[in-house]
């Protein structure tokens, strides 16, 4: 899928992106056989650059991994050269793939979300459609991280709800939390990918709030065991971690 359309809509246009950032997704559900019939498990992690030109939908990747289930393969490394080739092709552009045999992990640590979590505001809310004339801020200028566990979207081609957290990472003038608060819950009945979502979050927040950074990372449930998590920030450089939420 282009990411080229979305992003026209939300003002994003030409070669020059606003961020950097990447799009992580975990597969918990990949299996093949071995040369002797024997069932191979593992974990990937795939890693797109939001340079590529396409995104992958969900459904149809799970669809491409369930075709491995009873196909024979020689090695690990040979599932994982064959996903980065298929995937990088798909995309047109280089895809980071790792899979890890479940022996070869020592734990997958449940994270708590930095920053501030905003929940506990019980604001009243009468929007469901993304709208960034709800962002407030004020003078005071200021460097924080608040996070919300009430991010839920539609797939743009299931409509299937789609369940996430989202962490916001912000210099410059103070984001009325409230107001954040509402904005966040407005995508309620919004239908559109993930990576979308957060592009529409970054660009709103920028537009609306002007700070001078920002770091947008969100981290959806899974569905059909991927979760996928888009992150986007306009600070070069900056680190991204794949934790892994309660709900993940």
């Amino acid at each position: 899928m282009p990411r080229k359309i979305k992003r026209d809509e939300i003002g994003i246009s030409g070669n020059t992106l606003p961020f950097y950032g990447k799009d992580i997704w975990n597969a918990y559900e990949i299996s093949w056989l071995n040369k002797n019939n024997r069932p191979c498990v593992a974990i990937g992690v795939f890693t797109f650059d939001c340079t590529s030109n396409n995104i992958i939908e969900s459904k149809s990747l799970k669809l491409y991994l369930n075709s491995f289930n009873n196909t024979q393969f020689d090695s690990l490394a040979e599932v994982e050269k064959l996903i980065k080739d298929d995937l990088s092709e798909a995309t047109n552009s280089k895809i980071e793939v790792e899979l890890q045999e479940l022996s070869d992990i020592n734990s997958h640590i449940i994270q708590k979300m930095p920053g501030l979590n905003i929940d506990y505001l019980d604001v009243a809310c009468d929007e469901f459609t993304p709208n960034k004339n709800l962002l407030l801020t004020n003078s005071d200028s200021i460097h924080e991280t608040l996070n919300s566990n009430l991010l839920k979207s539609n797939c743009l081609v299931t409509s299937q709800p789609d369940w996430g957290s989202i962490v916001i990472e912000y210099k410059g003038k103070k984001i009325n939390n409230e107001s954040l608060l509402k904005y966040i819950i407005s995508y309620r009945n919004h239908n559109e990918f993930h990576e979308q979502c957060v592009e529409r979050i970054f660009i709103d927040i920028m537009e609306a709030c002007k700070p001078n950074e920002l770091t947008i990372y969100a981290r959806y449930t899974r569905r059909g065991g991927i979760d996928i998590n888009p992150f986007r920030t306009n600070v070069k450089d900056k680190k991204v971690i794949n934790l892994r939420l309660v709900r993940q």
